[in-house]
Parts: C-alpha cells; sequence; structure tokens
C-alpha cells in the first residue's frame, strides 16, 4: 500500500490493484486495458464499491483523489451510495452543455455558418477534452490545460471518411483562441441555465494567445496579372463564368467570401448600384457597387431557376467552395500565398492609399467596431505623410529663395 502517483498508474499491469495510503478506500486498478479510479467504502451495513472513473482526461490522479474524499463526505452524512451515483448521473455534463448551447442558444442567436464552426470546434475540441467533466466541476486549471492541448496539436487528426471525403482537423493558437471564446460564452449560458453559480465562470482570467492578424495586400502588379489570368480562363472555359464573377466581386467590392456566394438577384439595385444583405456577419448590409462591379453583375448569366448570382453545380443552389478554383487561379497568377480573404485586405488597402479615412474605410467593409479596422491605420496614415512631405518640400523650396516655389504671402498685423 502506498500514495498512488502518476507513476504509480503508468506502471501498473493488467489485474494490478493499487490503495491509497492517504484517503482511505481510495484505489486504481488495470484490466486488460483500462485504468480505472475506485472507491470502496461502507454504507448500511454493507460494502459498497463506487467507479470514479477511467485515467485519463479528465481523471488525474488528483481530480480522483479529491473526488474520492468529496464522495467519502456524502457518505459520512449519511446519504445512501446509490443516491449519490445517480445524483452525479443527473449532472450535466460540458458535453451535455455543448448539445443544450447548439438547440436553445446558437439555433436562435447565430447564423448557419457560426453554428457551423461552433458544432465543429466542440465535435474536435471541446467534446475529446471536456466532455466528460460536470458542467459545474470545470475549473480554470481545466480551461487553462486545454487551450495548451489545443494549441500543441493533441486533438489535431486527419480522417478519411471516404473516397473522397476526409476530415482534416488542426490546432494552433488561433483555433485555441477561438474554442475558449465559444467556451466563455457556453459557460455564461450556463450560469444563466442554473449548472453553476453567478459569477463562476472559469474562462475568466484565462489569457489568449497573442496573435498578430495576417495582412496580405496585392500590388498594383500582382492585381493586374490576376486580372489577365481571370480573363484567360474565362475564354479558355478552364473555369465557370460563375467562380470568374465571384473573383472579381470579391476585388472589386471588399465583401466577404460568404456575401458574395450567397448573393440573389432580389438582394441587387443596378438602379442605385447598391447590394442590400437583409443577413450578414453583422447584421443588415448595404454594399455599393463602383462601375466595374456593376460590369461584373451585368455579364454573369442568369438561370431562370436558379435565385442566385453566383450559381453552383446544384439546381437552384449557389456555389459552395471557392477554395479550389481559387487555388487553380492564384498558382496561375503566381500568388500561391494569397488567401480568398486578403482581396478583402487589398480593397482595404487601395482604399487607404486613395486617401480614405479609417472610418470610411470601415462603413465600406462593414464593420461595426471601429477596432476592426484599425489594422488599416497604417496605410491609412500613408497618402497622409506624402501630402506632409509635399508640402514640407514646397516649403523648403520657397525658403531657399528657389524658381518655382511660389509667391510668399505675408500675414498683416492685425
Amino acid at each position: 500500500m502506498s500514495r498512488i502517483t502518476k507513476r504509480t498508474v503508468d506502471a501498473l499491469k493488467p489485474g494490478d490493484l493499487v490503495w491509497d495510503d492517504d484517503v482511505s478506500g481510495f484505489g486504481v486498478r488495470r484490466q486488460r486495458k483500462a485504468k480505472t479510479y475506485v472507491l470502496k467504502f461502507r454504507a448500511g451495513g454493507r460494502q459498497r464499491w463506487y467507479t470514479i472513473g477511467k485515467h485519463g482526461s479528465p481523471w488525474t490522479v488528483e481530480k480522483a483523489r479529491t473526488e474520492a474524499k468529496r464522495l467519502l463526505g456524502k457518505v459520512a452524512d449519511g446519504k445512501d451510495p446509490s443516491a449519490v451515483r445517480d445524483t452525479l448521473k443527473d449532472r450535466p455534463s460540458v458535453k451535455d452543455l455543448c448539445e443544450r448551447f447548439l438547440e436553445d442558444y446558437a439555433a436562435e442567436h447565430k447564423r448557419p455558418s457560426s453554428q457551423y464552426n461552433d458544432q465543429a470546434n466542440m465535435q474536435n475540441h471541446v467534446i475529446p477534452l471536456l466532455g466528460k467533466i460536470h458542467v459545474a466541476d470545470v475549473t480554470r486549471a481545466d480551461i487553462d490545460r486545454f487551450k495548451r492541448a489545443v494549441k500543441e496539436g493533441k486533438t489535431a487528426k486527419d480522417v478519411k471518411l471516404g473516397p473522397r471525403r476526409r476530415v482534416i482537423v488542426i490546432g494552433g493558437p488561433g483555433v485555441a483562441n477561438k474554442c475558449l471564446a465559444l467556451l466563455s460564452k457556453m459557460f455564461n449560458m450556463a450560469e444563466r441555465w442554473g449548472m453553476r453559480p453567478d459569477g463562476t465562470n472559469p474562462c475568466r482570467h484565462v489569457d489568449k494567445y497573442r496573435s498578430q492578424p495576417r495582412e496580405r495586400f496585392l500590388s498594383e502588379k500582382e492585381l493586374a496579372c490576376l486580372a489577365e489570368v481571370l480573363a484567360e480562363v474565362a475564354v479558355d472555359g478552364t473555369e465557370t463564368p460563375f467562380t470568374v464573377a465571384a473573383v472579381r466581386l470579391l476585388v472589386f467590392t471588399g465583401a466577404r467570401l460568404g456575401e458574395i456566394l450567397s448573393l440573389r438577384w432580389e438582394y441587387v439595385d443596378f438602379d442605385n448600384a447598391m447590394l442590400f444583405l437583409p443577413e450578414s456577419k453583422t447584421g443588415k448590409k448595404v454594399i455599393y457597387l463602383s462601375a466595374p462591379a456593376l460590369e461584373v453583375l451585368a455579364d454573369i448569366p442568369r438561370i431562370e431557376s436558379n435565385p442566385f448570382v453566383i450559381c453552383g453545380e446544384k439546381d437552384g443552389a449557389h456555389l459552395v467552395n471557392l477554395q479550389k478554383p481559387w487555388t487553380r487561379i492564384r498558382k496561375l497568377a503566381g500568388l500561391q500565398d494569397v488567401r480568398i480573404h486578403d482581396l478583402r485586405h487589398s480593397f482595404a488597402s487601395v482604399a487607404a492609399s486613395c486617401g480614405l479615412s479609417l472610418p470610411m474605410i470601415g462603413k465600406l467593409l462593414g464593420h461595426t467596431q471601429a477596432a476592426t479596422t484599425q489594422r488599416y491605420a497604417h496605410l491609412a496614415a500613408d497618402p497622409i505623410r506624402a501630402a506632409n512631405e509635399a508640402i514640407g518640400q514646397r516649403i523648403a523650396a520657397v525658403m531657399r529663395g528657389e524658381a518655382g516655389g511660389g509667391e510668399v504671402v505675408a500675414f498683416k498685423k492685425a
């Protein structure tokens, strides 16, 4: 008999049963493969066994020992062990919270694409690492361990589901941050639903990883090259007219990918040169159309049975996947490092180079928070620097008395 440690558990052989010398009745045993924490005690004049859980997430040695102490306290108070077990079974787990969050909150308050992303993060990261823990028992340390595990790729996988289908799950700091934001909202709702006491969100004070937004802007030369490739694939038919039009609209409007792919003809107002989107990432939205954007829309073939501007292969449906054709297009244009979203960044970059203010750029992009547009601050300053430099050079030329500096005007005293 000895104090159970992780080393003790790791050294167990099939059939071994080891008792802890700190907590009476607390032990760990190994069956053929699984290592399970157990508790043995007497209640009602009979010896009882209780299975705490299998070794691994969430049951570490210390968490299992703490749970054993808690259960023994219940027994000391005269509680029926079977009632204790039933009570534990009735307590909602993080997996239960995930299901309720999707049904009772996300379904009503989030867009379909956000619901899809939430469900994917739950299935790929949250449930595998935290799913079995009771909602009321999740601690800040659990969340911090979860964050590190996702960052280190412990939930990453590449699973082939069929001849042409596979699931690739990656980790990293960005994914960890998204999961943290999701968990924080879930535990806020858990408090509202009475699963945890108010003010006990375990995500509080768990810092996100510092991340630098990836900024990639196409230069004038790169934009010209992209335009040339789009013209070529449109003529030779290697890409559909809808694919080419989608890329061109992204370039000319700075819209988000989903806004263009889900665009319906009823949202297009040619007379006022606008797109009226009833739903977007930031709610209702107006996208203003330049003459080149209007020209792209006018050239798109309309399919009578399809309400969408960018039609997909299925009848009545819009194009779903632009990533594959974009990969082919950017390769031809020598822009392998350019993502589709970088076309939106490039639109903002050109706007800044034209001297537009940050509030104006934010308005064009449909930002609701000024902080979101702030990433373009250094670009918006470029025309101001250029104007300042021109003024300084002009003043210096005048002060040197150089020809062409212009006439110096003396201000009269009042």
